[in-house]
C-alpha cells in the first residue's frame, strides 16, 4: 500500500466509545442478548440508524420493527452488531465516491444489498458464520472512500476510469491506479481501529479465498459470491447473478439458499 493511503488511515480519527461497547459485548461469551440491547439503547441516534436499516424491504418483514429489543430478537446479536458498525463506521468519512461514477446512495445500497443477501443466506443456516458476515458485507467496500479521496487529490479521475471501462474489473484497476484494492484498504482501517481478526481477515481473503486459512475460508468465499452478485453500482443483473450461482457451485456453498436470498432481496 502506497504511503498516502497509509496515513490517510493513520489520520483517523478513534472509533467512538459506543463501537467499543458493542464489540466488547459482542465478543464476552458471557454476554447476553439484554446486554447488546441495553448498550445500544444508550445511544438514540445509533439506535435510529439500527432500526431504520432493519426496516429496509430488503430483508423482507412484513411487520415493522420498532425496538432495539425486536430487531436483536428478530435479527441476532451479530447482525445488529453488523448494522451498528455500518453506522458508525460511515459517519467517520467524507464519502464521495465519484471516482468510481457512482453517488453515494448508490454506493449506500451496494452495502445495504450485500448485507440483506448474506443475512437471507445465512440467518437461519449458520448464524454464528452472520456474525462475522453480517458487519464485512456492510464495511468490506468502505475503503472505496479513501481511494476515492486519494484518487481525486491526486486528480488521476480519468485515468481511474479508463482502467475501469478497459479492465472490466474494479479490483484490477484498483491495482493499477493505486497499487492496492478496497477490501485490503479496509482491512488496514479495521486493524488500525483493533476490530476482531476473523473480521478482518475475512474482508482482507475476499477477493481472492483459497487464500484465507480454514477458520475464515467460508466467510471469505461467501463475502465474495456477494460481491459478485451485487455490481459497483448496486444494482443486481442476471449476469452478475449467474456468475454469483458460479462461485457458489464451486465453493460447495449452499445454492438452495441462496437462491431464495436473492429472491428475497429482488423481491
Amino acid at each position: 500500500m502506497n504511503d498516502r493511503l497509509l496515513q490517510q488511515i493513520r489520520q483517523l480519527p478513534p472509533l467512538p466509545e459506543s463501537a467499543i461497547k458493542i464489540e466488547a459485548v459482542y465478543q464476552n461469551p458471557n454476554s447476553t442478548f439484554n446486554d447488546m440491547v441495553k448498550i445500544l439503547e444508550k445511544d438514540p441516534l445509533l439506535t435510529a440508524d439500527i432500526l431504520k436499516a432493519a426496516n429496509s424491504p430488503l430483508y423482507g418483514f412484513s411487520r415493522e420493527i420498532n425496538a432495539i429489543s425486536q430487531a436483536v430478537g428478530l435479527f441476532g446479536m451479530g447482525t445488529v452488531r453488523g448494522f451498528a458498525l455500518a453506522s458508525i463506521v460511515k459517519k467517520s468519512f467524507p464519502l464521495d465516491l465519484s471516482s468510481y461514477g457512482i453517488t453515494n446512495a448508490q454506493f449506500a445500497e451496494l452495502s445495504s444489498k450485500q448485507h440483506a443477501i448474506v443475512t437471507s443466506w445465512y440467518i437461519r443456516k449458520d448464524p454464528k458464520l452472520l456474525g462475522t458476515l453480517s458487519p464485512a458485507a456492510f464495511l468490506v467496500e468502505i475503503g472505496k472512500v479513501l481511494i476515492s479521496q486519494y484518487i481525486i487529490e491526486e486528480k488521476a479521475q480519468e485515468k481511474f476510469r479508463d482502467a475501469l471501462k478497459n479492465i472490466g474489473n474494479v479490483e484490477s484497476a484498483e491495482i493499477e491506479i493505486v497499487g492496492v484494492h478496497a477490501p485490503e484498504v479496509s482491512a488496514t482501517i479495521f486493524t488500525h481501529w483493533k476490530f476482531e481478526e476473523k473480521l478482518i481477515e475475512t474482508i482482507r481473503h475476499c477477493v481472492e479465498p483459497e487464500n484465507a486459512s480454514d477458520d475464515i475460508k467460508k466467510a471469505a468465499q461467501s463475502l465474495h459470491v456477494v460481491r459478485v452478485a451485487v455490481p459497483i453500482n448496486g444494482v443486481l443483473t442476471e449476469a452478475s447473478i449467474e456468475e454469483a450461482k458460479q462461485l457458489v457451485s464451486k465453493y460447495g456453498l449452499d445454492m438452495e439458499s441462496f437462491t431464495k436470498a436473492i429472491e428475497t432481496v429482488l423481491a
